[in-house]
């Protein structure tokens, strides 16, 4: 996501950044940069100079030009300024307690990933221990009830939908089919149109009214840039909206709509979509996609990734099969499968400091499937003990995995190379803190490293991370670190 961008400005930011001394020519420079990458990402004009003038004026100050690590002091205003320019903090759903009943209204136009977003919402919701249902009122959309209904049989959540054509009518009879069943909240899914009409505008006010919602959300296109920006200020004048959800955002290299949205509307962007699973739904954090645009990678959200994906027990045995040497093709196999539920390895660069930028598809991810492939094509026994793997073996193996007997040595070699160095790694405290230093990762804030550099070279994740490593993080002390250092 925001590749284009991200890509310039983590290239500003190691330029000066190692400079022991920086001039006004050198700001000036790289403020134009700045300045044509944030045109070239479709930002908001107005967006653009603001952020450009008060970089200048701060940037020019004794406080940088003086300091002892001026191209840090730059780095520092210029993430600060990023992170107001994307909505200063994270803001959350204003929802009543779970003893009444909180109406989500959902808006958008034909086309913007309504549907989608209403049941991700939903899905994360219940998760956090809330009953919710979803309201099927898009009349207009063929299929669009249909679609809703089997989204949310997909998540366990009841849908409300009625055999009628007004929506008004509907949105006030889900409430109180809301009110005789417990739920306490109701998202409300709403008719688009591929262009904003009148009749929409005032079948959205009539559902307004009569619901009361907390929230009113807009789910905008971000690949659309400037335009959802417009689109936002047209909903807002003739409904108020209290935040926005940015769809189809891992698909946006530019980013225009996220970095224009707070500025031009003043309305927070609450929720982005991060792909097409129901789990592909983040809560927007500015300084973290600040962090990752400026290239420092974005650590904590990789960590709550890895702590929701892997389970805490498997987490602790595998530590002490490390420990004991006794880690298997097995083990690798269920890394794989972890790594695959995290998301995107795209996603997971990202958030890797000093890999944002970097384009997965320029690496060979086929790798990964190729020998997920393999080991899945051995017996439990063979997964167990790669010893027993002879020539006859190998040759079944590749023949069921579609790869090639080379292919299988491969894997094999690299399987115990990897095995060793993860012994090293487990019994060696000096070796796990250079690993950590390498990822920009203090090694006080975790818990025993268990199996760091678990599959770097394996078509997994890169040399010095490891899931079960992510586990054992203390969370408190990574934010406490990421505050320190912006």
């Amino acid at each position: 996501m925001l590749e284009k961008i991200t890509s310039t400005f983590s290239g500003i930011v190691k330029k000066l950044s190692g400079k022991s001394t920086i001039t006004e020519k050198n700001i000036e420079d790289a403020v134009e940069e700045i300045k044509m990458a944030l045109l070239e990402a479709d930002v908001n004009l107005r967006v653009v100079r603001r952020f450009v003038n008060s970089t200048i004026e701060e940037a020019k100050g004794e406080k940088v030009l003086k300091s002892v690590n001026p191209g840090q002091q730059f780095t520092k205003i210029v993430y600060d300024k990023m992170v107001a320019m994307l909505g200063d903090t994270k803001q959350d759903l204003h929802l009543k307690g779970p003893d009444t009943q909180s109406v989500i209204l959902m808006l958008g136009l034909q086309g913007s990933g309504k549907t989608t977003a209403s049941h991700k919402l939903a899905a994360r919701l219940k998760k956090e221990g809330r009953n919710p249902l979803l309201a099927a009122c898009d009349l207009v959309r063929p299929a669009a009830v249909e679609q809703l209904s089997q989204l949310g049989e997909k998540i366990g959540v009841p849908v409300y939908k009625e055999n009628s054509k007004d929506a008004v009518q509907n949105a006030k009879d889900a409430i109180s089919f809301a009110k005789k069943n417990g739920n306490d909240v109701i998202i409300i899914d709403t008719a688009g149109r591929l262009q904003i009409d009148e009749e929409m505008m005032a079948e959205l006010v009539k559902i307004k009214k009569v619901t009361d919602p907390v929230e009113v959300l807009l789910v905008a296109d971000s690949m659309t840039g400037q335009n959802a920006v417009d689109i936002a200020k047209s909903f807002d004048e003739q409904l108020g909206l209290t935040g926005v959800i940015l769809t189809k955002f891992d698909s946006d290299a530019r980013g225009g709509a996220a970095l224009s949205l707070k500025t031009i509307t003043g309305k927070p962007i609450l929720f982005i979509g991060t792909g097409e699973k129901t789990e592909d739904f983040e809560v927007f954090h500015p300084e973290r996609i600040a962090s990752r645009i400026l290239g420092m990678g974005d650590v904590v959200s990789l960590v709550e990734k890895a702590q929701e994906t892997v389970d805490a027990e498997q987490a602790l045995k595998l530590q002490k099969k490390l420990q004991r040497n006794e880690f298997t093709l097995q083990d690798m196999l269920e890394q794989f499968q972890s790594v695959k539920k995290m998301g995107s390895m795209q996603s997971l660069l990202d958030m890797m400091p000093g890999m944002s930028g970097v384009d997965a598809s320029q690496m060979d991810l086929g790798a990964l499937k190729r020998n997920e492939a393999i080991i899945q094509s051995m017996t439990y026994k063979e997964r167990l003990n790669h010893l027993i793997i002879g020539p006859s073996r190998r040759k079944r193996i590749a023949k069921g995995s579609g790869t090639s007997v080379a292919e299988v040595n491969k894997l094999l070699k690299q399987f115990e190379k990897t095995k060793l160095m993860m012994k090293k790694v487990s019994r060696n405290k000096g070796m796990q803190g250079k690993l950590m230093n390498q990822m920009g990762i203090d090694p006080s804030m975790m818990g025993g490293l268990g199996g760091a550099g678990g599959m770097g070279g394996m078509g997994g994740l890169p040399a010095g991370m490891d899931l079960n490593s992510l586990k054992g993080m203390d969370m408190k002390k990574l934010q406490e670190l990421a505050k320190k250092f912006r």
